[in-house]
């Protein structure tokens, strides 16, 4: 995998060191999360969050654990860094940092206090909410070391605050339960009980979001570390607080052996690839329901569309078929009306996508296309045929085909169905209504799918074989625009839309994508839209452009389309390139060093469109991930 650490110079300084963030996850959808300097810059950082019966619903548990060293000279050194609501940083424990360094994926720092030097690394239990947090004295000595336990119960999106009731914690000597939803296991336990005031979060502030809140100092484990090489262990689970996790040594070392297999099973050509199969891994779960992909890290849930976006580049780069079969069939269980739910982060389920059941018939044919697995294409295969019924008649949300065209149809008032779904005060920035580009060559990629699925069942295709040549037919007849490049949206409620935006990238590059793609219009596509990181979601220049994606809710939202950068789409516009037998090997190159600039070891969700494109929203994102590995493996 590819090495990624930093030193003192980056870790020493706050600003550098708290901009690059680590996350590991516990393969329901909980994780744990931080920055390189040790300083929690967002309400979503801590130790121990825990997922819910979605991985939506997560609440932060334990939310630091700080470190404090007695020297044979009787001093104490605080190791922590926090940030106060009048902007104090207090304690800098940030500045005796040597060094950092992800293992295997496991974060690792390094404190210098003289010639005493302690190490930290920190792992999770995969299939259950728990976390291990060791501490090693690597040179010097003997001291002492204390852990001090800043605990919370809330939900991740929220703050608490002392203004409300304290934790409930039922100590003894070798820890605590909090709130009877999770245990602190750990040498030599002290309650204290008391709040920590006016903590903040950095990042929340520049999201124009609420910065503070308050931690209950639940108390502290206590260590003595002799010589060279003893260890301080503490582990927090959440669940049965008699189901204690095995030790955290056993859990770091477990955990390091899983995503060496991860990465093997992957067979990755390289560095690079090694390093985006173990990112992909974060976002497999298994929930009660079974297999789940979380959208991204560290706020959303799983949504279809991102799911079966993802699908390729997450499960068939890295060899998970059997987990992405089992997916596929439980998706489809979700069909109705022709169209596949999208459970909200807000837990209830939706059907308010024009183009993730697309996606879906696109992720079915792939898995088939790649594994040979003709029972699967039987199994799913009269869904399929009902999604395509059901579209051909018209189903929710205006959604249907035009007799005219044979092309797909979408949108009612107030709603934002194409995945440029971001609303300002309930009103779609980009609604996008009438017939746009990449739902349709979603269609004709879907009609094409399921005729090609029903020929390796060996059965009929029913309406896909009329309705293709005539979807093909009328995305040719009308798409392409005067500019040479392709209409974003025809049949718009002001006409035909020939702004240049990404999304026609879908037309040339789906294994059955209704065009083939012209040298020219691919360069100018990039002469305008890419950046280092992906393709802006707008050209500069164009009415509405955003340059930046920062600010508050509404400012966030009104740029998120409109010039911000999408690194899920370098997929489809390297496959593009790639279909003309072109090599797109340093658009692929051009995002190595992101690795380790933003969601270490991952690639974000988006990043601004003006220079220097500096990663905005999750760090860790699904579809960024799938199509970053994916486009390596063209």
């Amino acid at each position: 995998m590819r090495r990624l650490a930093f030193g003192p110079q980056v870790c020493g300084n706050v600003d550098e060191g708290s901009s690059r963030e680590w996350l590991l996850t516990d393969g329901r959808g909980g994780y744990a999360m931080g920055t390189v300097s040790g300083l929690r810059t967002r309400r979503y950082h801590g130790l121990l969050i825990v997922a819910g019966d979605t991985p939506a619903t997560r609440r932060l548990g334990l939310a630091a654990l700080d470190p404090i060293v007695t020297l044979p000279s009787g001093a104490s050194v605080r190791l922590a860094t926090h940030e106060w609501a009048d902007g104090t940083i207090a304690p800098r424990g940030h500045e005796l940092l040597a060094g950092f360094e992800l293992v295997d994926g496991l974060p690792r720092w390094r404190w210098r206090i003289g010639d005493v030097v302690l190490e930290r690394e920190i792992a999770m239990v995969h299939g259950r909410p728990a976390v291990a947090v060791v501490h090693r004295l690597l040179t010097g000595g003997p001291v002492s070391l204390s852990l001090e336990a800043l605990v919370t119960w809330r939900d991740i999106h929220g703050e608490r605050t002392a203004s409300g009731p304290a934790p409930t914690v039922e100590s003894d000597e070798n820890g605590c339960v909090v709130e009877r939803a999770y245990r602190l296991r750990g040498p030599d336990f002290r309650a204290v009980g008391a709040w920590w005031r006016g903590v903040r979060h950095r990042t929340e502030a520049a999201r124009g979001l609420p910065p503070q809140e308050d931690l209950w100092y639940a108390g502290g484990f206590h260590a003595e570390l002799r010589q060279p090489g003893a260890t301080a262990e503490v582990c927090a689970w959440a669940g049965d607080p008699d189901d204690q996790p095995p030790s955290p040594v056993q859990v770091v070392g477990e955990a390091r052996r899983r995503n060496r297999a991860v990465v093997l099973a992957a067979q990755p050509a390289d560095d690079a690839q090694a390093t985006l199969a173990l990112a992909a891994d974060a976002f497999i779960v298994r929930t009660r329901a079974g297999v789940d992909v979380v959208a991204g890290y560290p706020w959303f849930g799983a949504w279809s569309r991102d799911t079966m976006l993802s699908y390729e580049g997450l499960f068939l780069t890295t060899n998970r078929v059997a987990e992405g079969r089992e997916l596929l069939i439980s998706y489809a269980g979700t069909l109705s009306e022709g169209m596949l739910a999208n459970t909200a982060d807000t837990g209830s389920v939706e059907y308010n996508t024009a183009d993730g059941t697309l996606w879906f018939l696109h992720a079915v044919g792939r898995h088939v296309a790649t594994t040979g697995d003709f029972d699967l294409a039987a199994q799913l295969l009269p869904a399929l045929l009902d999604v395509i019924d059901h579209h051909l008649k018209g189903t929710r949300y205006g959604i249907g085909t035009d007799p005219i065209d044979g092309l797909l149809r979408q949108g009612v008032p107030g709603e934002a169905l194409t995945w440029m779904d971001a609303r300002v005060d309930g009103v779609p920035v980009t609604p996008r209504t009438g017939k746009p580009v990449e739902v349709n060559a979603l269609w004709v990629n879907g009609l094409a799918t399921v005729i090609k699925l029903a020929w390796q069942a060996r059965t009929g295709a029913g309406a896909a074989v009329r309705a293709h040549p005539e979807a093909l037919a009328g995305f040719t007849r009308r798409f392409p625009a005067p500019s040479g490049w392709l209409y974003d949206v025809v049949d718009g409620p002001a006409g035909d839309d020939a702004t240049l935006r990404p999304n026609q990238l879908l037309a040339w590059s789906l294994p059955y994508a209704p065009l083939r793609p012209e040298p020219a219009t691919l360069q100018a596509i990039g002469s305008a839209l890419m950046t280092p990181l992906g393709l802006r979601s707008l050209a500069p220049g164009a009415p509405g452009y955003h340059g930046v994606h920062r600010g508050g809710p509404a400012a966030r939202d009104t740029a998120y389309h409109t010039g911000t950068v999408w690194p899920w789409l370098t997929g489809p516009f390297v496959a593009a390139w790639r279909r003309l037998g072109v090599s797109a090997d340093q658009t692929i190159s051009d995002a190595d060093d992101h690795l380790g600039e933003y969601g270490l070891g991952s690639v974000s969700e988006t990043a601004d469109g003006d220079a220097p494109h500096e990663a905005t929203g999750c760090p860790f994102q699904a579809w960024s991930v799938a199509e970053t590995l994916r486009a390596r493996r063209l």
